[in-house]
């Protein structure tokens, strides 16, 4: 799956089905390159092709992150399936965000 890390993709018709995930991170400091890192992994391994994962760096985008309301980085928002479910920190508890991803 492609993403660029600072320009979020517009939605098309046949994307309404799948898991959109926003990761905002900071930098390249070493939490956000492992959220990168475990979201990307998770999502390939389980969800290969259901999945649209847009990362924004709040340093390049701060207006985003002040609209989302963004207080901590490295933050997952699950957009959909509808849910607007949030996650904080490196995502390395895969087990837990594999589980919350499944029950959506």
């Amino acid at each position: 799956m492609k993403y660029d890390i600072n320009r979020p993709e517009k939605e098309t018709q046949d994307e309404k089905e799948k898991y959109v995930l926003k990761l905002y991170v900071t930098g390249n400091t070493l939490l956000s390159m492992r959220a990168i890192d475990n979201i990307t992994r998770l999502c390939e391994e389980h969800f290969k092709g259901q999945y649209k994962l847009n990362i924004i760096d709040i340093y390049h985008r701060p207006s985003l992150a002040w609209r989302e309301r963004i207080v901590a980085t490295p933050m997952l928002l699950i957009e959909r399936p509808l849910c607007h479910r949030s996650f904080v920190g490196d995502l390395s508890n895969t087990e837990l965000l594999l589980a919350e991803l499944k029950k959506l």
